[in-house]
């Protein structure tokens, strides 16, 4: 123990355990890792760090912690991991969570409340890092992302304060939080917006990947007429052969319509007629609790070693869909688990009144390739088929970084518009002039980015 809280160091037992992200393939060496509580250790945490001249990184399972490119010694890791739990206001559809909360936490309690929050693919997700970098997810085409769905967020600064951030109290913090990332302090806790959800029908449609071609043709002209209620992502799998796999998939090669319709089922049917009509050998689409939409992606529940990135585009042609098939569709060699295509749009091109950093998202299209790195041999070929879907696809690319879905370090001048940037970079100066916190995708000081 150090300052009243938990402290791992390198040689003790737990350090392998406690410094370990997400994806596997980063090798996290801190100066140590703090583990706390509650905000007061976290508060504690912040001043070891600064006595002793260390940076401070923080996380709660380690999601996306490839933008800083392996943390060093000369950063103190904060794991909120023990931080966890979630309260709701039904009446008031509002959620509260601990910093190290998963979004299942939320469902949980939501779901049979039937009320959602704007989460993302995998129920195993942390809420808090996952929002404060926009948070995509299958209800944002009726309502947004879910940074802006944030009423509040407490945090603990550069100087060891505890702040209390919403729309009346620290508005520019509030402004840079919601999108901005984790470089303004360790997040303790967080207040957002939850949706009501009174009928969802949802699921997937199935194919042999020798259809990926007309699948995803047929899904790239179907997008284009759906009402904001429907969420729906295309993509090709290549499912590993795993006994937690289920045996129709398990080994298979497949391309893949996953959607969700908020209506009921009866209108639901009727809008995915044209994909049925294309015969899949397997459709799972029935009435779901809003619970389902955490299960439905098929993430891995653990952690796993992977590369990935993605792209946001502006437009999906025929010839672009070509590309996809040649550079990770059958007989393209790819090494690729899974190359998925969501449909933006709706409430996502829209900015909010008073919205965060990420206000809207004007592209039409989101990539998102990922390959398994089970040994350090793989990770050349994997590397090497990203590159080729993105350079595939770079015609239509529109130069732009969906930050939560690129896990390399980047520049972050091109996840925002240019004066969006150099705001985010006067909050990072008046909250954080030091440059104390290292967040995911950094808001550098002004002097610091040159």
């Amino acid at each position: 123990m150090r300052n009243g809280v938990e402290l791992v160091e390198r040689g003790d037992e737990q350090w392998d355990s406690a410094r370990a992200g997400w994806n596997l393939v980063m090798d996290q060496q801190p100066a140590a890792v703090a583990r706390p509580q509650d905000a007061d250790e976290v508060a504690a945490a912040v001043g070891y760090a600064r006595e002793r001249g260390l940076r401070v990184a923080g996380q709660a399972e380690g999601h996306g912690a490839g933008p800083l490119a392996g943390v060093g010694d000369d950063t103190l890791l904060i794991k909120t991991g023990r931080m966890a739990g979630a309260k709701i206001d039904a009446s008031g559809r509002r959620a509260r969570v601990g910093a190290g909360a998963k979004w299942q936490d939320v469902s949980a309690l939501a779901s049979p409340a039937g009320l959602a929050g704007l989460s993302g693919s995998s129920a195993e997700v942390g809420v808090v890092g996952y929002t404060l970098g926009g948070g995509h997810g299958w209800l944002a085409r009726k309502h947004g992302l879910a940074c802006n769905s944030v009423v509040a967020v407490e945090l603990v600064t550069a100087d060891g304060q505890l702040v209390r951030a919403d729309r009346e109290n620290e508005p520019d913090l509030f402004w840079a939080l919601r999108g901005g990332g984790g470089s303004f302090g360790v997040v303790t806790a967080l207040e957002f917006e939850l949706y009501p959800v009174p009928e969802l029908y949802a699921g997937m449609q199935v194919w042999p990947w020798e259809r990926t071609a007309d699948v995803l043709s047929t899904w790239s002209d179907w997008v284009f007429d759906l009402p904001n209620e429907m969420g729906t992502w295309a993509r090709i799998l290549q499912v590993p052969p795993l006994p937690i796999v289920p045996e129709p998939v398990r080994g298979r090669q497949l391309v893949v319509v996953e959607a969700a319709y908020l209506g009921p089922e009866e209108a639901g049917r009727e809008l995915l007629r044209p994909l049925r009509d294309l015969g899949p050998e397997m459709d799972t689409f029935a009435a779901v609790p809003p619970a389902a939409l955490g299960h439905l992606h098929m993430d891995p529940e653990d952690p796993v070693p992977f590369a990935m990135s993605g792209q946001l585009l502006d437009d999906l042609p025929p010839a672009a869909i070509d590309g996809i098939v040649e550079a990770a569709g059958p007989g393209s060699g790819t090494s690729l688990l899974s190359l998925e295509l969501r449909m933006l749009g709706g409430a996502l091109s829209e900015a909010p009144p008073d919205a965060g950093a990420i206000a809207r998202i004007d592209q039409t299209f989101l990539t998102l390739g990922v390959g398994m790195i089970m040994d350090p041999t793989m990770a050349p070929a994997v590397n090497a088929d990203l590159q080729r879907v993105e350079d595939a696809l770079e015609p239509w690319d529109s130069g732009v970084k969906y930050g939560n879905f690129v896990d390399v370090p980047i520049d972050t001048r091109t996840c925002y518009p240019p004066e969006t940037f150099e705001r985010l970079q006067e909050v990072k100066a008046r909250y954080d002039r030091e440059d104390l916190f290292r967040g995911n995708h950094a808001i550098p000081c002004p002097a610091a980015a040159g």
